[in-house]
This record gives structure tokens, C-alpha cells and sequence, in this order.
């Protein structure tokens, strides 16, 4: 089983950086940086300076959603993602 949970924490990053792509004018800057912790997980998204706006979205609808979808992924996997938008 924790062979499996594994599985779901390379998925997530690579989930978000595809997610994101999708939103950006410079897909090829997106990073997703995982960094793992004793009971949760942060994952530092970093994009260009003039792709943050795009990513978070007006009114933060788009980073609200991204964050519910990760969420989604963590009850499932028994962890706590964070997520953390940079500019880079």
C-alpha cells in the first residue's frame, strides 16, 4: 500500500505542472519542486513573473482550484500538500 501512496506523490507534481502549462504564455519556466516534510508535503510552483497573474487567476479562482484539486489528491494519499506560487 505504500508502494501505491508513493506513486500518487509523483503523479500530483507532475499533475500540476500540466494543469499549469495549460494556463501559461511560457510553459517551458513552469517548475514544481516537492518538498517533503514528516506529515505534510510542500509543492513550491514556480513560473515567470508575468505568468503568476495567469496562474492565480482573478479573483484566485485558478490557484483555488488547483489547491482543491491537490487537496483532493492528499485525503486520498493520508498527507497534506501545500501549495506555494513563486515567480522565477
Amino acid at each position: 500500500m505504500d508502494e501505491h501512496a508513493g506513486a500518487n506523490d509523483v503523479d500530483i507534481k507532475g499533475l500540476i505542472e500540466q494543469i499549469v502549462r495549460a494556463l501559461v504564455d511560457h510553459p517551458e519556466r513552469v517548475v514544481v519542486t516537492q518538498i517533503e516534510g514528516t506529515h505534510s508535503v510542500v509543492l513550491e510552483l514556480a513560473v515567470a513573473p508575468d505568468d503568476v497573474g495567469k496562474v492565480i487567476g482573478k479573483k484566485g479562482i485558478h490557484a483555488d482550484a488547483i489547491r482543491r484539486i491537490v487537496h483532493a489528491i492528499g485525503g486520498k494519499t493520508k498527507k497534506r500538500y501545500v501549495l506555494e506560487i513563486l515567480e522565477h
